[in-house]
């Protein structure tokens, strides 16, 4: 079978989407905010260029994005720093003026005499004074003497410690660093008030929502929210008269008597990734007690029951090894699974290729636990000037120093190799899989090139080019092609079992690779609508992410192609033996649906995100669709190699049913319970008073969403239940506890000892 138009449109859909997002790149990194020179209108030097970015490495070298928000991207506790310096600082200039003309503040003057004021404020605020001959900007005796009055208000605050902002007492005590860090945040909170020369919109395009300074939605993110929301119902409807047009294949079948892996002999290095699984179960262990001791700094800003945690462990460090440990985990099952796939599809076993197996397993502990420790010394400030290479970088997801960055990378191109070495000799001949084999080779080339993405910005590059290059690994690596990996290897799992024809599994791959793809790169614009960028980041990002959710328009096909690959016990009771892997992936396809389907385009369309970035209804998005997809699919495609590992043993099944279910309705209840309506009453506050007050302290604190946050309790010890059960499952396959005592019907003692035997391996190693 050809498949030669599938290639042309997946071929068109790449290079065209990349090159529109390297376009859009280029624009925006050129026209980024500028950082100048402060001076006073008396010719007064505030503070140089060069402090604003010196600032920038402070608050990174303290957690950064991992302590509140700048421009809405970060963590969820502390303010949102540009929304609450743009705030502050208007209340300064209204409460300075009003007194000037004989009131004892603002608030105290009649509607007229505010009116003129708030006139005056947006004025002042969004006239643009850059000089960019000499770089420099001009600002008047009383935003200069507001910037006096935030720095020391800012330098008390992570000098003494907020408990409402879980921030402890000496996050930051240096004086010249204080200083720094105010210039930063005055930098950003200056952009997103300032209008770009030319435009009568601020350089994050009017973001964040604060009525005071005259920032609200632009008529282009409206605009442009209307046409994503005719873009997706266009695409979900040309996608499904496209599915229905096409003629219908008759099921599989008659499925084979006896377990095709039966008759294949695990290869070294296949049994060398058993290591890899159960650091898997570690990991994931260690970050949800991150993800515990993280929601829990909500409400206990200092401690935990009293204990006062934060001296030892605060919040920027659980919060940062609870996202990275999320990527490690998830990465690590992905990763072992195309390890032990490579030998399997090829029956090929090269030389060494288990030597390197152990080698990338010893870098991967090495990685992790150097960069863990490396964050934790680095936010604490124990490591210096060295901080961004051996510390926390301070942003989202990419966290880890630079040296344990390029270590990953490194790790990754070591993966690899070993990939490409074990398909090779299979890639060299012609036959029915060698598209489906090109397409993983591919995908695996793609996991490190774009994993290379966060090394293209620096520790003093401008924050709109680390922000770009930031979610080149975010979006497109974490989200996308690794999906595209774990598509094709599904595929090859489910061929090799001889549950669906090799045909089927490469149209279906290439189909659903071309129609992520197309929505999916240049989708990853959405995430810099305010960003400091352009405002055609705005229109394509809210077009493409909307074609983003076009394809989860078939979920329940997947969904239901898997539940029948469970359920023909009656035709080939070996299947059986599957039922929970592949129930993980139906787990993935329903979390698929509504994570990263319904709660991903709740924030999506632009006059969405401009409301509610930096709000609890991200991270209801990001739980759902980072643990429900790709989460649910890593513990699947473990289950699916320990059981092809061993497929002559039958499982006790009973804890792995308890553990599916246990962490399914556990997730739903941490989003429904908690997530959800927290997100929902702070959507309400910013459009009612402004980003700031949804990121308030008064508000987050009040009794109502207190309350809220407590009730995540319910589905967090559900889901930890689930998550007992699955180790305690995985660590039977070593001791034995989890192997049935009896085999099924048809099969014989031989696969008995043969199990026995492979049993005592796993012990060995």
């Amino acid at each position: 079978m050809s498949y030669k138009r599938y290639w042309w449109a997946l071929a068109v859909v790449v290079l065209g989407s990349f090159a529109v997002l390297g376009g859009i790149g280029r624009q925006l990194i050129s026209q980024a905010p500028p950082i100048p020179d402060v001076y006073t209108t008396d010719g007064r030097l505030l503070f140089t260029g060069a402090t604003i970015t010196q600032g920038q490495g402070v608050w990174q070298s303290i957690g950064g994005q991992e302590i509140g928000t700048v421009w809405g991207h970060g963590a969820y506790v502390a303010p949102d720093w540009s929304a609450d310096w743009l705030h502050r600082e208007s209340e300064i200039l209204l409460n300075a003026w009003a007194v000037r003309v004989g009131a004892q503040s603002f608030a105290a003057l009649g509607p007229d005499q505010q009116a003129v004021l708030k006139a005056r404020l947006i004025r002042e605020m969004r006239t643009n004074t850059y000089d960019a001959r000499r770089n420099r900007i001009t600002i008047d005796e009383d935003r200069a003497a507001a910037f006096q009055q935030l720095e020391a208000y800012y330098a008390n605050l992570f000098a003494a410690g907020r408990a409402a902002y879980a921030i402890p007492r000496g996050a930051l005590t240096n004086t010249a660093k204080q200083k720094q860090m105010a210039a930063f945040f005055w930098w950003t909170s200056w952009a997103a008030s300032t209008e770009r020369p030319g435009s009568t919109t601020t350089y994050t395009n009017n973001w964040p929502h604060e009525p005071l300074v005259g920032n609200q939605p632009t008529p282009g993110a409206v605009l442009w929210s209307i046409l994503s929301f005719v873009g997706l119902l266009a695409g979900i409807g040309g996608l499904v008269w496209w599915y229905a047009s096409q003629e219908k294949e008759p099921v599989h079948g008659p499925y084979p008597e006896r377990d095709p892996f039966l008759a294949a002999e695990p290869t070294a290095s296949q049994r060398a990734t058993v290591k890899y699984f159960l650091v898997v179960i570690l990991l994931w262990g260690v970050q949800i007690l991150m993800g515990v001791l993280t929601a829990h700094y909500g409400v206990e800003g200092h401690g935990f029951y009293g204990f006062p945690l934060d001296r030892y462990l605060p919040y920027a460090v659980t919060r940062t090894w609870h996202l990275q440990l999320a990527i490690f985990w998830i990465a690590t099952s992905w990763l072992a699974t195309g390890l032990y796939v490579g030998p399997a599809v090829s029956g090929h076993e090269p030389k060494f290729q288990r030597l390197g197996v152990n080698t990338l397993f010893a870098a991967l502990i090495l990685v992790v636990g150097g960069s863990l420790a490396g964050e934790w010394m680095g936010i604490q400030q124990r490591l210096g000037n060295w901080w961004f290479w051996f510390g926390s970088q301070g942003y989202e997801y990419v966290d880890l120093g630079r040296f344990w960055q390029i270590l990953l990378f490194v790790g990754l191109v070591l993966w690899l190799v070993l990939m490409v070495r074990a398909l090779k000799p299979v890639l060299a001949r012609k036959s029915d899989d060698r598209s489906l084999l090109t397409l993983f080779l591919i995908s695996s080339i793609a996991i490190p090139l774009f994993y290379a993405a966060g090394l293209m910005y620096g520790q003093r590059s401008n924050l709109v080019t680390a922000e770009y290059w930031r979610w080149w690994v975010v979006h497109l690596w974490v989200e996308g092609f690794f999906e595209v990996f774990a598509t094709v290897v599904i595929g090859f799992l489910f061929t090799r079992l001889r549950l669906i024809e090799i045909r089927s599994a490469t149209r279906a791959a290439l189909f659903s690779t071309t129609i992520f793809l197309s929505g999916g790169i240049i989708g990853t614009l959405h995430h810099l609508y305010f960003a400091g960028t352009t405002p055609a980041v705005i229109g394509f990002g809210a077009i493409f992410s909307a074609f983003e959710v076009v394809p989860l328009a078939l979920i329940g096909f997947e969904a239901w192609d898997n539940l029948r690959f469970a359920k023909p016990e009656e035709r080939a009771p070996w299947i059986a033996n599957y039922r929970w892997p592949i129930y993980f992936f139906v787990a993935v396809a329903f979390w698929n649906l509504v994570g990263a389907g319904l709660f991903g385009f709740l924030i999506n369309p632009p006059i969405s995100l401009y409301y509610v970035q930096g709000l609890n209804l991200t991270p209801l998005h990001g739980h759902t669709a980072l643990f429900g997809v790709y989460g649910m699919l890593g513990l699947g495609l473990t289950l699916f190699c320990l059981r092809v590992l061993s497929p002559g043993r039958p499982w006790k099944q009973g804890a792995l049913k308890l553990s599916f279910w246990c962490l399914n309705v556990g997730l739903s209840l941490m989003s429904l319970l908690s997530l959800l309506p927290v997100g929902l009453l702070q959507a309400w506050a910013s459009i009612q008073y402004g980003t700031w007050y949804a990121r308030s302290a008064g508000f987050m604190q009040s009794g109502t969403m207190q309350t809220l946050r407590w009730m995540r309790v319910p589905g967090d010890v559900v889901f930890s239940i689930g998550a007992a059960m699955f180790a305690w499952f995985v660590l039977g396959l070593l001791t034995g506890h989890s192997y049935a005592d009896k085999l099924p019907a048809g099969e014989s003692a031989g696969f008995q000892r043969k199990g026995e035997e492979y049993q005592a391996t796993l012990v060995d190693r």
